[in-house]
């Protein structure tokens, strides 16, 4: 489907409007529980705590227990709608050393592509990105140079929150990006 036209019809209706899209045995028990409505939620992508992009959420613990799950899921699918956690700029076991704004925030939306493809979407249908980015008066225009061309016009919306580096949760991240997709 053409991503304006989704826009356009997606606007149209309240996001509640969505439990439309929910199958009838699904709508038919949550009309039971009266004036309640839960979504659909379908996990695509597991992630452990500390945003790891791992897929595979509880691997035993040592003794062979399992360990409980994971504290998010890195993608979870509600009727047409994709929704991706965090996806930080640096994981020190997929490259060596964080790089500067601009390394991360395409190791960010590399993965962040990898896993739309892999939930059958694309960055075509992204629409709503945000981020945080470490020092943004320092950041911001080199992160935007790097940003360009991940995605078709019209570009997704795009919000972001600052913060200093010592509040992104580890040392050496300069940006976290999350995003919510549309998929068919």
């Amino acid at each position: 489907m053409d991503r304006r036209k989704v826009l356009k019809s997606l606007s149209l209706l309240p996001l509640a409007g969505a439990a439309a899209a929910i199958p009838t045995e699904v709508n038919a028990q949550n009309k039971k529980k009266k004036g309640q409505w839960t979504p659909k939620k379908e996990v695509i992508r597991r992630s452990n705590s500390g945003g790891n992009t791992n897929p595979t959420v509880a691997a035993p613990a040592a003794g062979g227990a399992p360990r409980p799950g994971g504290v998010l899921s890195g993608c979870i699918r509600s009727g047409h709608l994709l929704f991706l956690s965090g996806i930080g700029g640096w994981y020190a076991e997929r490259r060596k050393e964080p790089g500067d704004i601009q390394v991360q925030i395409r190791s960010a939306l590399d993965t962040m592509k990898e896993v739309l493809e892999g939930a059958g979407s694309s960055m075509a249908n992204v629409l709503k990105v945000h981020m945080t980015v470490a020092e943004p008066n320092k950041n911001i225009a080199a992160l935007n140079e790097a940003y360009r061309g991940y995605f078709p016009d019209p570009a997704p919306v795009r919000s972001y929150t600052g913060c200093g580096t010592d509040l992104m949760g580890r040392d050496g991240i300069l940006v976290q990006i999350d995003c919510i997709a549309y998929v068919d």
